[in-house]
């Protein structure tokens, strides 16, 4: 039972990151069958995914009173 005290305080932004590696490698493993151009792909959508969001994220902030 402790131990689900303690997913209660992770910050919901640390489900950003398993979430955008599980996008990524959806979406190229649907478009792509080669396995280095997969990873390749899903690495770049990887950091464009998290870029963007770090990115809208600082934007709310400075928006935000």
């Amino acid at each position: 039972m402790p131990n689900l005290i303690l997913l209660g305080t992770v910050s919901t932004l640390w489900w950003l990151f398993p979430l955008a590696m599980v996008v990524s490698l959806v979406y190229n493993t649907s478009r792509y069958e080669a396995p280095k151009v997969i990873f390749r792909r899903s690495v770049r959508i990887f950091m464009t995914i998290v870029i963007f969001m770090a990115l809208a994220l600082g934007f709310l902030q400075i928006v935000s009173p």
